[in-house]
């Protein structure tokens, strides 16, 4: 009989320990897990103030040779480490207004007719082919975004355009070069007698030719210009991609 009781207190005791240890461990878990959250928001702060006060900076920019049309230069910046890099840009000589150039999209409307996109081809020596473009320009120092794209247009294309758009400044390629462009959208009466027999007004050295696609076939007419080696320019090809995905968004709607 007493070596049962005292197997009885054994197991209580026992019983009573582990739940002990239990409760224990159980405030160590929900500590450590405080502990946790609060290291963690703070890491998180941390990491924050760091992501804002550690950005790539500019230093400064020097000529390496400069060309009639375009300058080579050498710019030298911080990345977001802190360390110090340089960097080879080309930029236009010719920029005077803050923006160098304007691309047009021009979309010409005739009764009856399917609304067509008025691109430009001509040869561009850097690519060593034919290219497929807008019409576009460089902004003389007189000129706002809207007066030259219409210009250019009349000046390439001889259709006259009213403007319907334009877009912030935007960036071309730029890991070359700062080469910035506004867009421009303008649309073309082609029933007013100025745009039904459109004749363009070229420099001695342009030779452009114009080319008026249907916009519902757009991107297959694109890919059959790349066919016969001409390079589309990556801007109009967004363009047809873009009409394509509309197309299709429409439809499943309907």
């Amino acid at each position: 009989m007493i070596v049962y009781q005292q197997h009885v207190s054994i197991s209580v005791a026992h019983i009573l320990k582990q739940i002990r240890v239990k409760i224990l461990n159980s405030h160590l878990k929900s500590s450590t897990k405080v502990r946790n959250i609060s290291v963690s928001a703070v890491v998180r702060k941390k990491m924050t103030d760091n992501n804002e006060i550690r950005q790539s900076r500019f230093v400064k920019e020097e000529e390496i040779s400069c060309g009639k049309w375009l300058s080579l230069s050498q710019i030298t910046y911080t990345d977001p480490t802190g360390k110090e890099r340089t960097w080879e840009a080309v930029s236009r000589t010719t920029s005077q207004t803050g923006t160098d150039a304007v691309c047009v999209i021009a979309i010409l409307k005739r009764m009856l007719k399917y609304d067509c996109l008025v691109l430009v081809k001509q040869y561009r020596p850097p690519m060593k082919c034919y290219t497929l473009e807008f019409p576009a320009g460089l902004i003389d120092p007189d000129e706002t975004a809207a007066t030259c794209g219409l210009r250019e247009l009349k000046e390439e294309t001889g259709y006259i355009g009213t403007l319907k758009h334009e877009s912030p400044v935007t960036c071309l390629d730029p890991g070359i070069g700062g080469t910035t462009c506004h867009l421009i959208t303008a649309e073309i009466d082609g029933d007013i007698d100025s745009n039904i027999h459109p004749k363009n007004k070229l420099e001695e050295s342009e030779f452009i030719e114009v080319l008026c696609i249907p916009t519902d076939e757009l991107l297959n007419k694109l890919n059959d210009f790349t066919k016969q080696g001409v390079v589309v320019n990556t801007m109009v090809y967004s363009y047809a991609i873009a009409m394509e995905q509309s197309k299709k968004t429409k439809n499943k709607s309907l």
